[in-house]
């Protein structure tokens, strides 16, 4: 057997999901002599290119999920998307797997009603009013009762897929289509959400490891159609509105349980600062963490879920990160402009190695560390706007 041995911390993870921020989770374990198993519906992911080993399953497929598992026998089983059967992981963490954070906190936050409901309903934290619907017609009731512009998404998506404006009723019918379109998975369930006037939208790192309960400095961003364009951090919140968000963070976090990072999603109003979602695993937004902090939110997730300590979280610098996005579906092309790219100052640039473009698929992000936000924003547009993707 060729390559040098595995460490005397040596685990296995096996995760689920290999996109870009599974590659830097799958980088960070082997940093630490990690064994590492990557998993994914599609040949060739980009945690895959990186992992020890790798299998392609039907991840929503109950059965394939079991049966990968018993056979690879992980110490830790780590979600890295939704599209997951969680059925499958109740059933092996009674068996007595390690699911990160736990299966419960997975099954909960795969979609939106269950997060929403434990956070709205059981925590009593502040939320945009909310309503579900099964069918276009129960959606045009719901749309009714919420009032116009509201925002419609699937219960079961990423990356924003499904998610629109309804700006009046005229709106319904297609926001139902979009919805169908970007939902993962068999559900044709939808979430209705009123449509707040928020000053920003913030993602809390949140980091629940043996040495507590650790916030990141908060990262802003901007969404288009629900997905992430950019991001940076620090974004500026007043001493009583980071104290409130840290406050909120906490108590989602801590009813979810286990150690390992969470993404908590938040909206800043004027006098009231709103949850919005949480995904229990690094956060897209948070791929600035990259050129910023000290540990980013891949070494902080892997760190928390081996049991590591983390006494603290360190800001190097004030940075940002831009992405770059596919504008058609095609197998052949590659991505140019790189030389150019990295004439910015201070900037670096991850491909992500994915096989193939989808129209709004993310290929490449863009990162910059500067003296101050402002400037870190604009080095990080103008490196990823140096890049191109060239279609074959």
């Amino acid at each position: 057997m060729f390559g040098a041995p595995l460490s005397p911390l040596s685990k296995k993870i096996m995760l689920l999901g290999s996109g870009e921020l599974g590659k830097e989770v799958i980088i960070e374990a082997q940093r630490l002599g990690v064994e590492t198993v990557a998993v994914d519906r599609y040949a060739n992911a980009p945690a895959m290119q990186v992992a020890h080993r790798a299998h392609v399953i039907d991840m929503l497929n109950p059965e394939e999920l079991y049966r990968i598992v018993k056979a690879e026998k992980p110490d830790f089983i780590v979600p890295e998307i939704e599209a997951i059967a969680t059925s499958a992981l109740v059933e092996l963490e009674k068996e007595g797997f390690n699911v990160v954070p736990t299966a419960q906190a997975t099954r909960l936050t795969m979609d939106r009603e269950g997060i929403r409901r434990l956070a709205a309903e059981d925590l009593g934290l502040p939320t945009a009013q909310y309503e579900f619907a099964d069918s276009l017609d129960e959606l045009k009731l719901a749309v009714e009762k919420i009032g116009t512009p509201c925002v419609i998404k699937p219960i079961m998506s990423s990356s924003g897929k499904g998610q629109s404006v309804c700006r009046s009723l005229d709106d319904v019918e297609v926001s139902w289509q979009a919805a169908m379109e970007g939902s993962r998975g068999k559900s044709t369930r939808v979430i209705i959400e009123e449509f707040i006037q928020f000053d920003s939208e913030i993602t809390l790192l949140t980091v629940r490891s043996v040495s507590g309960t650790t916030f990141c400095p908060p990262i802003g961003h901007v969404q288009k159609d629900g997905d992430y364009i950019e991001s940076w951090q620090p974004h500026f919140m007043t001493e009583e509105q980071l104290k409130e968000a840290e406050r909120i963070a906490g108590i989602v976090t801590d009813s979810l349980g286990g150690y390992g990072l969470f993404g908590v999603e938040l909206f800043i109003g004027k006098d009231k600062i709103y949850f919005s979602e949480v995904s229990p695993r690094p956060h897209d937004t948070g791929m600035v963490t990259m050129a910023t902090q000290e540990l980013s939110e891949f070494a902080l997730h892997v760190r928390a879920v081996l049991g590591l300590p983390i006494p603290s979280v360190r800001l190097y610098s004030p940075g940002a990160s831009y992405t770059l996005k596919a504008d058609r579906d095609e197998s052949e092309f590659q991505i140019a402009g790189l030389e150019q790219a990295l004439q910015t100052p201070n900037s670096q640039v991850r491909i992500f190695g994915k096989p193939e473009t989808k129209e709004g698929r993310r290929m490449a992000v863009a990162l910059s560390a500067a003296d101050n936000v402002e400037t870190a924003r604009s080095q990080a547009k103008a490196a990823a706007s140096a890049l191109t993707i060239v279609y074959k």
